[in-house]
């Protein structure tokens, strides 16, 4: 099986795609615009990244590189984005290197990229005419505004772990089609916005409603507007709890356009699937959602383990809903070269819809573990940090190992089940240090 390569660099991105090129690196707006692109945002981000005025803008023409991206720049980086890896540029998906993510509550230009569609146009100019529609089974239809969000609903902030159902797809082998995520597809930001369930609840929500459907204005890859990207939903049950979010806020600021501008769903613990970007129109439907990538095995697993690449049928696989628990190391990359033999480790664990009980760490390849200071979370749904002092017995190589425990004494494991579709990798985090 072929996997695409992890990194694209900016070279073979132009090289194969152009006009995609220009549109992913600097915001051309249309395709058929490929030399008027730099009178709008194209042009301050092309500013912005060569490091100063572009005089003779209006004669580069389209899918050029600028010669000091050219000469400067090896691996493609998303505007507005700190080191995150490309995984693909359409759409656009991008992790971040573990050691990156080591902040309590994640940058926003640090927090994964994970889109299915092409992102619409949400200029700040046309925000104000934005309209959520919400209907289908229930009393009283509502079309609220960004203004009547924020006016006639409790506004709440909280710290909201978000997670690709595919992270962790790269270690599957048999290889799994889709991105092959490695563990950066996962973070921690600040959400402001208004609860789901008071929403529903002001819309009436009918006895026989039992899911929700999600619908955005993003586009299908294939330019058809009769198809949807992803439409995706949840039970009712997860729409009313009380930590899943409308959210208009990312720490702080307005939602920035790669991550759901204006507005968009927050179902913290569940795929970040769920928590459909650009959103249009929530409808409460009296059956499970059939939208796009709700159906077939799009996050979907089988309800049984299965041999490492079985064929497994379609009706023998369930709707992913809770992530399992899971940490990483965060304080130290892979290759870190140790002068003392004495660290401060630390790091991150978090577990879906449950709390985390304890992280452990091992030095010496799973034959003893360390108990570590774990942290309460801020609120439910947040991960939580752990750290220790950490002593090496000797100079060497050393692997360290990092275990996490749910409240129902859950712990991530070595090896993986594996899946048709590479979903819910939870294994233990691992990085290689040298210690001279």
């Amino acid at each position: 099986m072929t996997i695409k390569p992890n990194e694209r660099g900016l070279c073979e991105l132009y090289a194969n795609d152009p006009e995609r090129a220009d549109y992913v690196v600097f915001g051309r707006r249309t395709k058929a615009d490929r030399r008027g692109f730099l009178h709008r945002a194209g042009l301050v981000s092309m500013s912005a990244i060569v490091g100063a005025a572009i005089p003779f803008h209006a004669n580069m023409p389209g899918g050029l590189i600028p010669a000091a991206l050219a000469d400067s720049l090896k691996n493609f980086r998303l505007p507005g984005k700190d080191g995150l890896i490309v995984l693909n540029d359409r759409p656009i998906n991008a992790e971040t290197p573990a050691h990156l993510l080591n902040d309590d509550i994640t940058p926003t230009a640090r927090h994964f990229v994970r889109n299915n569609g092409i992102p619409p146009e949400t200029a700040s100019e046309h925000i104000g005419e934005w309209m959520l529609t919400i209907d289908g089974e229930v009393h009283r239809p509502l079309t609220l505004s960004l203004n009547d969000l924020k006016t006639n609903f409790e506004t709440v902030e909280l710290a909201l772990q978000l997670e690709c159902g595919g992270n962790g797809r790269a270690a599957f082998n048999p290889p799994a089609r889709g991105n092959q995520w490695t563990v950066g597809a996962i973070g921690n930001a600040k959400w402001t916005g208004v609860r789901y369930r008071d929403l529903l609840q002001a819309a009436g929500v009918k006895q026989n409603a039992i899911y929700t459907a999600h619908y955005s204005m993003d586009k299908h890859l294939s330019g058809d507007p009769e198809k949807l990207p992803i439409s995706r939903g949840v039970p009712i049950a997860k729409a009313m709890e009380a930590h899943s979010l409308i959210a208009f806020e990312m720490n702080g600021e307005p939602i920035p356009s790669l991550h759901g501008s204006p507005a968009r769903i927050i179902c913290p613990g569940w795929p970040a699937s769920t928590g459909q970007k650009w959103l249009r129109r929530i409808e409460l439907r009296n059956v499970v959602h059939d939208g796009a990538k709700m159906t077939g095995k799009s996050y979907r697993v089988p309800k049984y383990n299965v041999a490492p690449g079985a064929k497994v049928p379609k009706e023998d696989f369930a709707i992913i809903e809770s992530m399992p628990v899971k940490s990483l190391i965060t304080s130290h990359a892979t290759g870190t070269n140790l002068k003392q033999p004495r660290i401060h480790l630390a790091g991150h664990a978090w577990a879906g819809d449950r709390r985390v009980r304890s992280v452990d760490v091992s030095g010496d390849f799973g034959a003893t573990w360390q108990a570590t200071d774990l942290d309460p979370p801020p609120n439910p749904y947040s991960w939580q940090r752990w750290r220790m002092d950490f002593q090496f017995p000797a100079v060497g190589y050393y692997e360290l190992w990092a275990r996490a425990t749910d409240d129902r004494g859950v712990s991530q494991p070595f090896a993986i089940n594996w899946n048709p579709k590479g979903y819910l990798n939870n294994s233990m985090h691992r990085i290689g240090v040298t210690v001279t």
